[in-house]
Formats: structure tokens, sequence, C-alpha cells
């Protein structure tokens, strides 16, 4: 007797693919279920996980996540400024969304297992891992437990009639949403090769960009951009369509070397046009608008909260209580930003809110609404500590 259903977070590549018979032939599974969740990744992708999914699985479903992905998990990276090492993060913001629709399929199908085809190398395991956990199940990853490489791989796909979208020569593996793009594998591994034009799929290269600059506007209400040139858009959309224009200005490349969260080093490479554009707006739009201490103390706060977004850590307590104060400085981010498009560059020109306490009279050198010489007094204690160290450490 078989041990019943297992459900399989399923992207429709090489290693959830592979999945599938695995979980048969080697598990001993009677059904399994594929989830393929849509985070905004070209429609041809989802179609062909569809595609496989009802082939080689024994049910399938395609979920659609775009709305909740972008209100759950983008826009309070907006919000927070949500950078991992200097990247806008995208996989990680991604996953447990989807681990959670994998969960509810699983109750559905009365499935007491779910499965991932992450490696034990990644990150992802860690995030799916955490979720299904969560709720109670037990946690099948097939390319971790055995060991696989990516060669073993592509051979048990061939000879299963399974079709991948790789191959020996050009085995990279991709994931894509509605925000960010990451390659990775093959050559690229090797931290001196320089990435060939090819994997690359929404951005042109800078090089080849438009000789002419592109001016847009993005407005902003409470930390969430809300129109693109004064025109008003459902985030997805807005999103979408800054994706498209950016990508077309070579910008949102990203070649890094990243620190994992198991403490392997790897090379990512990463397309994230729209990301680049929107965070870098808001991120000035708060300077406008937020004071010093406010400022200051939420830098340490945005880090924190990147880090547990890309560790997929969104059930600890800490990360309800991050995203309550980034909240609460978000309600005087309201206002526009005026950027420059360039051949891979975003330049912030102006930026405009009504909830701006910055003044020209007081800033400008010209204006005598503030007495200077008030200052006097402030500049003779000013570093005063420092002043009876250093006289003393003198002597």
């Amino acid at each position: 007797m078989g041990k019943g259903t297992v459900v399989l977070a399923y992207s429709g590549g090489l290693d959830t693919s592979i999945c599938i018979p695995l979980l048969k032939e080697e598990y001993g599974y009677d059904r399994v279920v594929t989830v393929a969740a849509d985070v905004g990744q070209r429609k041809e992708e989802i179609a062909i996980a569809e595609e496989k999914g009802k082939k080689f699985a024994d049910k399938h479903y395609t979920l659609d996540l775009i709305d909740e992905f972008v209100d759950r998990c983008l826009m309070p990276s907006i919000k927070a400024n949500g950078l991992y090492e200097g990247y806008p993060m995208g996989t990680s913001l991604a996953r447990p969304v989807i681990a959670e629709a994998v969960v509810e399929i699983a109750k559905k199908e009365g499935a007491t297992a779910v499965a991932h085809g992450c490696t034990g190398k990644g990150n992802d395991q860690l995030r799916f891992d955490v979720v299904f956990r969560a709720a109670g199940l037990d946690v099948i990853a097939p390319i971790r437990e055995r060991n696989m490489t990516r060669e073993w791989e592509i051979s048990y796909a061939e000879e299963h009639g399974i079709p991948v979208p790789v191959d020996k020569e050009k085995p990279w593996s991709m994931d894509e949403n509605l925000w960010s793009r990451s390659i990775e594998g093959g050559k690229l591994e090797d931290p001196a090769f320089h990435p060939p034009e090819e994997i690359y799929a929404w951005t042109v290269s800078p090089l080849k960009a438009p000789d002419e600059p592109l001016l847009l506007t993005i407005t902003f209400e409470a930390g969430i951009p809300v129109a693109l040139d004064g025109k008003r858009m459902k985030g997805a959309d807005l999103i979408s369509r800054v994706n498209q224009i950016a990508g077309s200005h070579g910008i949102g490349r990203n070649d890094m070397m990243e620190n994992r969260v198991l403490g392997i080093k790897a090379r990512e490479v990463y397309e994230h046009p729209a990301a680049n554009v929107l965070m870098t707006a808001h991120a000035d739009l708060e300077r406008l608008v937020l004071t010093r201490e406010e400022y200051a103390f939420k830098q340490g706060v945005d880090a924190k909260w990147a880090q547990l977004a890309y560790y997929g850590l969104i059930y600890e307590p800490l990360w309800d209580a991050l995203n309550a104060f980034i909240d609460t400085t978000q309600k005087r981010v309201n206002g526009t930003v005026d950027l420059r498009l360039y051949k891979g560059s975003v330049t912030v020109l102006g930026r405009f809110s009504p909830d701006s306490f910055y003044s020209i009279d007081a800033a400008s050198f010209d204006s005598t609404t503030i007495d200077q010489t008030d200052a006097i007094g402030f500049s003779m204690y000013y570093g005063l500590q420092a002043r009876m160290v250093r006289k003393k450490l003198n002597k």
C-alpha cells in the first residue's frame, strides 16, 4: 500500500519536474499533486508549468497569487527599503506566500506531506520548510535528500521523457516573479566568468540602451507607489509598466557575490528594473519627510526587516513588530519624485511632499529668519567632552 498523497510546490523547471516521478518511484506515494503559483512571472512560464503539471502529475493547480504577492510582500518591501546586501529582494519575498498556498492545497487534498525541489545548498529550502513545518506537515525534498547534481537531473529527466528548459551546455537555473528575475548555475558559478547577454530577459545592455534619457514621476501615498506620471494604477500594473520602461533603458542588473543563509557564498545575477526605480524614489522621499532620528533608527529597522525577509522568517514575532514601526513612519511618506532613466542609471531630479517640514527660510544662506548668532552658544559646547579628553591626552 502506498503512502497516499503528496503535494509538490511546482515551477515546471528541472528540479521540480523530476520530483514528480521520484516521489512515486523512490518515495512510494500514490498521488502527486502539483501546485504552480502565478506571482507575476511571464505567462508562457506559467502555461508551461500548467501543461507539464497536468501531463505528469495526478492533479494540478495553478493559483493566481499576484495581488496577494504585491500587497503582502512587495509594497511592504518598498516601505522597508528591502535590500539584502545591497540588492532588492525578489525570490525570498515570494516563497512564503507560495508555501502557504501549497499548505492550503495539502489540506484540501488530504495530504500528510508536502514537497519542494530545493537543493540543500540554497536558501529556498529554509523558506519553504519553515512554513510547511509550522503547518504540521512532513517535508520531502528529493534533490536535497539524494544529494543530486544538475547533470544527473538532466539525464534523469531525459530518461523519463520530461522536457526541461535547460541542457548540459547552458544549465542556467532561473526564478522569476513580478519583482525580480534571478539567474544562477552553470558557468556563472565561476565568479570570474562574464555573464553572456543571452541570460538576460528583462533588460537591454546599458551599452545598447537609448541615447535619449527618459523622465518619469512616481507618486507615493503612505509609502506606497500609486501613480506613474500622474496616472493612478493598480500596484501590479504599475510595477509591470515600470519594469518594461526601466528595462528598456538598461536599468536593474545586479551581478554580485551573495552570502546565503547557510554561510555559503554564491554568485547571483539579478534583473529588477522596477524595484531599482521605485525603491530609489521611495528612499529619496523618506529623506524629505522623516526626522533625523526617525530616519537613522529606521535604517537599522530596515536592515533587520530585510534579513528576516531573506531568511523567510515571516512567523518570527519581531517581523510583526518591525512592520508596525515601519507603517507608522510611512504615514507621512506622501508626494512625488521626479526621476531620469539613462543607460542603466536612475537619477532623482526633484521631489515634493505636502508633509515635508523642509524650510527654505531656515536652510537658505540668504535668509535672516534664523539669527546665525544663536548658534554661537551651541557651538561653545559642541564636542566638549572630546575636546576635554584630547586636551588631557596632550599634556
